[in-house]
C-alpha cells in the first residue's frame, strides 16, 4: 500500500473544492464538510459523490473522523519537512475538537485537545482526506501494526471539563 501522502504531495494541484458548510459533530468526534454537487462537477470531482457519508442530490456530505484530521496532520510537526521525518502519531484515537478557525479563503486551523494547533487544513488537503478517507485510515492501521504502536491514549487520560 503505498503512503497517501506521496501521492497527494506528488499530485499537481488543482483548484479544489470549497465547502458550502463544516460542522464539527462533538460527540461522534467527526468533522463534516458539505459541498454543493454543482461545485463538485465544477472541479471534475462528480465521481468523489461515491465517497460521500451521503448525498442529497444538491449537496455531497463527507464526514472525517477527528483522529484522521489528528494523524495526518499537515504541520512539520507531525510530517517532518521531509517523508523520512514524518513522526507516528500514537494514543490519538479519543482526541476531540476544541475550535475551528477559517485561515483566510483557503484552509482551516484545527485546534485539538492535546494541545496541537499547528496544522493549516487546506481545502484540498482536506478534500483529499474526504474522497480516499479509507485509504488514508488503512495506511494509518498499518502504520501502526508495523511500529506495534497504538490508537489508545497511554496512561490515565485527564481531560479538562
Amino acid at each position: 500500500m503505498s503512503d497517501p501522502r506521496e501521492r497527494f504531495d506528488s499530485a499537481p494541484q488543482q483548484p479544489a473544492p470549497v465547502p458550502t458548510h463544516v460542522h464539527y459533530h462533538r460527540e461522534q468526534r467527526q468533522l463534516e464538510l458539505v459541498y454543493h454537487a454543482d461545485v463538485l462537477a465544477e472541479h471534475g470531482a462528480s465521481d468523489a459523490l461515491a465517497s460521500a457519508t451521503r448525498d442529497d442530490q444538491e449537496h455531497a456530505y463527507f464526514t472525517l473522523p477527528v483522529e484522521l484530521l489528528r494523524v495526518f496532520s499537515p504541520s512539520a510537526e507531525v510530517r517532518g519537512h521531509s517523508p523520512d521525518q514524518a513522526v507516528l502519531q500514537t494514543g490519538k484515537r479519543d482526541v476531540t475538537l476544541l475550535n475551528i478557525e477559517p485561515v483566510g479563503n483557503y484552509a482551516l486551523k484545527l485546534f485539538f485537545d492535546d494541545g496541537h494547533n499547528s496544522g493549516i487544513y487546506s481545502w484540498a488537503f482536506l478534500f483529499e482526506l474526504a474522497i480516499h478517507r479509507h485509504d488514508w485510515w488503512q495506511h494509518y492501521l498499518k502504520e501502526l501494526e508495523t511500529a506495534g504502536a497504538s490508537r489508545a491514549p497511554l496512561g490515565i487520560q485527564i481531560k479538562q471539563l
